[in-house]
């Protein structure tokens, strides 16, 4: 992408305004490092956002909100001071910048000269989505959803649905002298419908979206969501109780990559590394998994949803191999970690906004594929489960261990799939659970662009994705 103009962009909406230019950024750095610091930046930021929701065949809620600011950190040791304001004027920032000197150390730093960021990668088009369709538009396409579950099938007796965008504009100086921008579209629909038979009801769910406008839901991708969200809700009616105990698990493709973001990404994330209080933690060039298992994040998948030009430290975004054939080769790191561990940066600094400390997060995390057909995975198995798609579930990183819940799934009886399945949840460890993959699908699939990712306090867009895995001996957790 032109960084030119995604500097200009930034330039025009939160510098010009307030009537900031570079040699004051500089003199804010200047009152940073009148004692030395690791390393300090200022993080501008421009949010527009809006939502409709539908329910009960009427929408019955819109949402605005324009959110705008400055973030001032400074970092030394492994210490992290933090002041941020919604005014963003040059005495907003001299006053946070002497907030956050308090933690720097005696001594001088050098002078900081503001220079532009190398260009980088296109990643995503700067647009606006909120300005791609006009408000009776957004509101007819949910009105449509509505209908096509309703058609479907006369069981369908309730539709929600949600509509949302993002345009956010970021500009990051750093202490380094570096300055970067970035242009951040965002849309996503989620689906959900409610199907009732002879007094039981079940749900389905459905959605997507990415770093692009509304031009994304085409009458055929909201003909996919209708469909899928009112299958899976049918489904579940003719569904019978789990079975309950160890027994091999296949994994669908896509979605199902939540639980490696959650029982294994976080884990391979820098912070809990560094600290130790990581199941993965020390343990760099040893075997962590089967044979054949390669996991990547990677944040420059165009127009995914966790995809980024540059992180939330001005970094570009890369995409950084964690385990491969088996082997552990990575963590995923920000400046303060990947400073302290004394390993190479891999853009991966996020934050939700001007007023959060950077972490180490993921961006899309996803497992390459293997050399099986799924037809032959599904067949190999004697008796096990199918879990095609997942709701909650919760992961303790310190140790590994995971509870999911299928909200899709189908019990296996000699290679074929029997019935579907309500109220089954996995239990495992990541790290264990990665030792157990015995076979790999062709048919890697990314996420829909639904993912959502919590961190102390701080959520975040990210997308997961992985093709179909047969893993043996974990515990299901069943109602029969």
């Amino acid at each position: 992408m032109d960084t030119d103009v995604l500097r200009a962009t930034a330039d025009a909406c939160l510098l010009a305004p307030h009537e900031l230019a570079s040699n004051e950024l500089e003199r804010v750095f200047g009152t940073l490092c009148r004692h030395r610091l690791d390393y300090a930046d200022l993080f501008f930021q421009y949010s527009r956002s809006e939502g409709w929701s539908l329910e009960e065949g009427i929408v019955k809620s819109g949402s605005f909100a324009i959110h705008q600011g400055v973030g001032v950190r400074a970092i030394t040791g492994d210490k992290t001071a933090l002041a941020h304001s919604d005014e963003i004027s040059y005495e907003a920032l001299e006053d946070a910048a002497r907030a956050t000197r308090a933690i720097a150390r005696s001594g001088s730093a050098r002078r900081t000269r503001i220079v532009p960021r190398q260009r980088v990668p296109r990643r995503y088009e700067p647009i606006d989505p909120l300005a791609s369709l006009q408000a009776e538009d957004k509101v007819r396409m949910l009105e449509k959803l509505e209908r096509l579950c309703r058609n479907r099938d006369p069981r369908i007796v309730q539709v929600m649905a949600s509509l949302g965008g993002e345009y956010e504009v970021v500009l990051i100086a750093r202490s380094d002298g570096v300055v970067a921008a970035d242009v951040r579209p965002l849309v996503r629909l989620s689906l959900q419908v409610i199907a009732e038979q002879d007094g039981r009801r079940e749900s389905g769910v459905a959605g997507g979206g990415g770093r692009t406008d509304y031009a994304h839901f085409t009458d055929e991708v909201l003909a996919s969501y209708a469909e899928r969200a009112v299958s899976q809700a049918l489904l579940n009616l003719e569904a019978k109780p789990a079975p309950a105990g160890t027994m091999t698990v296949v994994l669908g493709p896509g979605w199902p990559g939540i639980l490696l973001h959650e029982a294994i990404g976080h884990g391979l994330e820098g912070d809990f590394n560094r600290k130790g209080s990581s199941a993965f933690s020390g343990r760099m060039g040893e075997r962590v998994a089967a044979p054949g298992v390669t996991v990547i994040d990677d944040g420059t998948l165009p127009q995914r949803r966790g995809s980024l030009t540059v992180d939330d430290e001005g970094n570009p975004a890369q995409c950084t191999v964690l385990i491969e054939d088996g082997v552990l080769r990575g963590y995923l790191q920000d400046s303060l970690n990947a400073r302290l561990m004394k390993m190479p940066l891999t853009g991966n600094g996020r934050r939700e906004s001007f007023a959060h400390p950077t972490l180490p997060r993921m961006t899309n995390t996803y497992m390459l594929a293997g050399p099986h057909e799924p037809e032959e995975i599904l067949a190999s198995v004697r008796r096990g489960i199918y879990a095609v798609s997942f709701g909650g579930g919760q992961v303790d990183i310190t140790n590994g261990k995971f509870v999911f819940s299928a909200s899709e799934a189908w019990l296996i009886e000699d290679g074929r799939l029997k019935h579907p399945i309500r109220g089954a949840t996995l239990i495992g460890n990541g790290p264990d659970a990665l030792t157990r993959v015995s076979m790999i699908g062709n048919d890697l699939q990314l996420d829909p662009g639904i993912g959502t990712c919590g961190k102390d306090g701080q959520t975040v867009p990210v997308g997961v994705g992985q093709p179909t895995l047969r893993i043996e001996g974990l515990t299901v957790g069943g109602t029969g």
